[in-house]
């Protein structure tokens, strides 16, 4: 098993209880703005983090490169470089590669190497198998047959950034507030019950969907098991890396709206289910029959992220906070409604979710208080 955390985490600890912090932007015009306020807001819930993990995710980050897959990956040394970069070529073609740019920053420790490669499959895969499929088979493959390297960001027209310290010196550290997007997430974290690692900050990504969670899912052992049936790896030592892979399962392969995804994470109760119409009702004994497997224990809030679209959701009961609030055509999801007034005082509305229910923002669509709230069962 890779044991990075040890080498990357400065406290050489695994649990040192505190909090964690999530916070989301997106400009639904699709305009693209600086992540600066995105590190004020984060920065702004220092408090509930401990300098474990933080990262970031950001949308419309490489317009030069949009129709190639972006690869992050990072290494713990130059020999792992070289076997991947063989593996590389050896499966795509790369349109260009490039150190991804850092510089020292207080509190950052012994980082890996980080490069990032934009490249296309071509002829590369067998022609009855997807792009996108291919893709993730070999982002598996290199994670886990690899030593000392993962791929942690694999999307197109969008990037990961991630690492062991406080978000606002990740951010200082990948040089964020140099970067362009019209959606950003951040996280700041602390290790429920798995080490603290470069690998095993949030967010958590496949192809281009990413997540960041304040919670924690003590379902993982269930939800993992579920997922290797369908060929997923489990490789980043934390328990929130089930969630990429069953967003990418459920919308990308199974074809699911993300309101159905969100009754298959968080669904409904069983009293709720039984008072429900027909046909509803129906619905929602399929979803749980079919994907018993990635129901959802325990407490828990995403911001989840993909091309286009940006998604607040809490667990049924709500142990975990979210705040929404909407400025314009900005919408904000936050662990505190603090977070958000800091970079936009006036706000045209804001609001607690219920637990359970999508708070869904979509590129050239009303904002989610124009209109019944995403997914609601009525």
């Amino acid at each position: 098993m890779k044991e990075l955390w040890k080498i990357n985490n400065p406290h050489n600890d695994d649990k040192v209880i505190d909090a964690c912090s999530i916070f989301g932007a997106m400009d639904v015009s699709g305009k693209a703005f600086s992540g600066t306020g995105v590190i004020k807001a984060i920065s702004n819930m220092h408090d509930r983090s401990n300098g474990l993990g933080g990262g970031f995710a950001v949308y419309g980050l490489y317009p030069d490169y949009a129709e190639h897959y972006a690869f992050h990956i990072m290494y713990l040394n130059e020999a792992a470089r070289h076997e991947t970069e063989r593996f590389l070529k050896d499966n795509f073609y790369i349109v260009h590669d490039e150190i991804v740019p850092t510089k020292p920053t207080t509190g950052i420790i012994n980082p890996p190497l980080f490069w990032r490669y934009f490249i296309d499959i071509g002829k590369h895969k067998p022609t009855e198998m997807a792009d996108d499929d291919y893709l993730v088979d070999k982002v598996m493959t290199i994670n886990a047959t690899i030593e000392d390297v993962f791929v942690f960001s694999s999307g197109k027209n969008m990037g990961v950034f991630k690492g062991v310290g406080y978000p606002e010196q990740i951010a200082e550290f990948f040089r964020l507030d140099e970067y362009e997007g019209y959606l950003w997430t951040a996280h700041g974290r602390f290790p429920t019950n798995t080490p603290g690692w470069w690998g095993g900050a949030h967010p958590f990504s496949i192809l281009d969907w990413t997540v960041v969670h304040n919670g924690e899912i003590s379902s993982y052992g269930t939800n993992r098991r579920c997922l290797e049936e369908f060929g997923y790896k489990c490789t980043m030592q934390t328990d929130t890396e089930v969630v990429a892979y069953a967003l990418d399962l459920l919308v990308r392969k199974h074809n699911l709206p993300m309101e159905l995804v969100a009754k298959v994470l968080a669904p409904p109760f069983w009293n709720d289910i039984n008072r429900l119409p027909p046909g509803k009702k129906e619905l929602m004994l399929a979803l749980r029959q079919v994907y018993g497997g990635l129901l959802l224990n325990g407490p828990f809030t995403f911001i989840i992220a993909h091309e286009g679209e940006m998604i607040g959701l809490t667990d049924r009961i709500r142990l975990r906070p979210l705040t929404v609030g909407e400025k314009g055509t900005m919408l904000y999801l936050s662990s505190e409604e603090s977070a958000i007034r800091l970079i936009s005082p006036e706000l045209d509305n804001v609001w607690t979710p219920m637990g359970g229910e999508p708070v869904i923002g979509r590129l050239g669509k009303p904002l989610p208080s124009h209109k019944e709230p995403a997914g609601a069962l009525r």
